[in-house]
């Protein structure tokens, strides 16, 4: 039928007691509730919403200003290499020097400490542990050091299997030393590791991890989950404190 409504669907999975957020945050963004299946320590909440008509007219029109675009660009291009190849030619060959560079060269140690990110050495990262969960700094703070190290005294908020498994977990990690009474600051969570990959070091090193548990968390920033408000990060290592 032509009035027949169609609908796009999400489905969302939720950490045990963010679902009433997530389902807020979903509703204002203009999703409908459908259900929800409870797990162990995550929720699968479904949405749709109806799907907005593509105006034909403007796909034909939009298509047609692409091709225009291509056509330029393809033109540019062409003139731009038949410049720098005149220009190639007509450069004189340059000297090479052979001097040694007087510019010192950094050793590695050097290098690996300045590259990592502390709340003493990077302002941006400080004032994170500080904010909301699902503040927007996260997802500023994500995009902007993604692949980067940091590093943060920390305690672990929770941990469950990933899954079926019995030797993988996820853990969520908050800045400080409350563990599960973490109320600021992001919600660190490294996601379908053992404990092996948390490469435990320091002064007695445990044999098991359990909530609560003190560290000083070295990771590599992923992508915040603006949904479930998580902050990824894999583990590089885990210092005992």
């Amino acid at each position: 039928m032509a009035d027949e409504i169609k609908y796009e669907y999400k489905t969302v999975q939720t950490v045990r007691g963010t679902d009433g957020l997530v389902t807020s945050r979903m509703q204002r963004d203009g999703w409908e509730f459908v259900e929800q299946s409870q797990g162990t320590l995550r929720s699968t909440v479904t949405f749709r919403r109806p799907k907005k008509p593509i105006p034909w007219p403007l796909i034909g029109a939009g298509a047609a200003v692409l091709a225009i675009i291509a056509l330029v660009i393809g033109i540019a291009a062409a003139l731009s290499d038949g410049g720098e190849q005149r220009d190639e030619a007509a450069k004189p060959s340059a000297a090479v020097s052979e001097e040694p560079s007087a510019t010192p060269t950094a050793t590695a140690a050097e290098r690996a400490a300045a590259e990592v990110i502390t709340p003493e050495n990077n302002s941006e990262f400080a004032a994170l542990l500080k904010v909301d969960t699902c503040d927007a700094a996260n997802a500023d703070f994500a995009t902007k050091y993604a692949g980067r190290t940091i590093a943060f005294d920390g305690s672990v908020v929770h941990m469950a299997p990933h899954g079926d498994y019995k030797t993988r977990y996820d853990f969520l990690l908050g800045p400080g030393d409350k563990g599960p009474n973490t109320t600021v600051g992001p919600a660190f969570q490294y996601e379908d590791v053992n404990v092996a990959e948390l490469s435990l070091t320091g002064k007695d090193v445990p044999a098991a991890i359990g909530v609560g548990d003190k560290f000083r968390f070295v990771a590599e920033v992923g992508d915040f989950n603006a949904v479930q408000c998580l902050l990824h990060l894999d583990p590089v290592s885990t210092e005992t404190r």
